[in-house]
């Protein structure tokens, strides 16, 4: 492989998904240590890899597609991973194609691209007639073979999230009983039915024994309130969501005894920082491929349910109304 060669990595969003490409990264860079390996993702995620040593140059998705596509095609890619798959990272291999086609006088070869397969139909079948068709296999190493081409190795050094120095929380700053020994509850969620309703976080949180740290984004504030409102006579409980950012929330994960989430970001975020984690599961299923990676973990789910699961994704609401995949959750 030539010294200057290129890669593009291409993933889009959200936390979790972008968090579960590192190995991809890492084992590329480590594994072609001269080659310049470059991420394009959303303005928005900017902060899950500026930091990563191995990431040479990460490019946002901001306003204009556009002006992207004008700025990816000066940097002469000779690779494309796509591990989104979808119509903008199509639109960007296929504009980066036609224009390494284009150039009659480059000397080197035209590009070459690699698209992640997303099981989309696989899934569909799991999620409307309940067969899980799915190969026993994470997202990971997935994603991994999606590198095959390269004879890229996995090497089971898991997922990685990288604190800069300006970002980690001084457990100083928090009442003595907080400084060692604390439990945290990511209780945010990107959909309804992945989260806990609030009465199933009060029985959740009840059993809890050490002190309790609450995180989330800004639309968890007030979910945080009434939980540690309704606790705060029987534990002790402090409520961060909203008032951190996401790499000060990964501090806070990384410095804690136990992480309890949602099928969500901050799972993922746990796992990278090598946590042990309780996973809680609603209308989606550790089948889907997406469970803790190489990491401690435990799950809690309803598995007795014939509705489950009703979305690879997720919902604002239980489609049936009786949301019993966690209103039926024993903690």
């Amino acid at each position: 492989m030539s010294l200057k060669t290129k890669f593009l990595i291409i993933r889009f969003s959200s936390i979790g998904d972008i968090i579960l490409t590192t190995p991809v990264v890492r084992c590329l860079k480590k594994q072609f240590p001269e080659a310049e390996v470059h991420f394009v993702t959303k303005k928005n995620y900017k902060s899950l890899l500026e930091n990563n040593p191995y990431i040479d140059q990460v490019f946002l998705l901001e306003s204009s597609l556009f002006d992207l596509l004008k700025l990816l095609k000066s940097k002469d890619y000779d690779f494309v991973i796509d591990l989104h798959n979808n119509l903008r990272s199509g639109i960007i291999k296929n504009y980066l194609r036609i224009f390494s086609w284009l150039n009659l006088f480059q000397e080197k070869s035209s590009l070459k691209t690699f698209s992640f397969d997303k099981l989309n139909f696989s899934k569909w079948i799991l999620v409307k007639f309940k067969k899980n068709i799915l190969p026993n296999v994470h997202i990971v190493d997935r994603y991994l073979k999606t590198l095959s081409s390269f004879g890229i190795k996995n090497d089971n050094e898991g997922l990685d999230y990288f604190i800069p120095e300006s970002d980690i929380f001084d457990l100083y700053n928090l009442p003595e009983n907080y400084q060692k020994d604390y439990v945290v509850y990511a209780i945010g969620g990107q959909h309804e039915t992945k989260k806990l309703p609030l009465k199933k976080m009060i029985e959740l949180c009840e059993t809890i024994q050490k002190s309790l740290i609450l995180i989330g984004g800004k639309e968890d504030f007030e979910q945080g309130e009434k939980l540690a409102s309704e606790l705060q006579e029987k534990k002790e409980i402090m409520n961060l969501c909203g008032k951190l950012n996401l790499n000060q929330s990964a501090s806070i994960i990384k410095q804690s005894d136990l992480v309890y989430t949602h099928d969500t970001g901050m799972m993922h975020v746990a796992a990278a920082l090598k946590k042990n984690i309780i996973s809680i599961w609603g209308n989606t299923m550790p089948a889907l491929g997406m469970y803790p990676y190489q990491t401690n973990f435990e799950v809690i789910e309803n598995k007795d349910l014939h509705c489950r699961p009703c979305s690879k994704i997720g919902y604002n609401k239980c489609p049936l109304g009786h949301f019993r995949c966690m209103n039926e959750l024993k903690f």
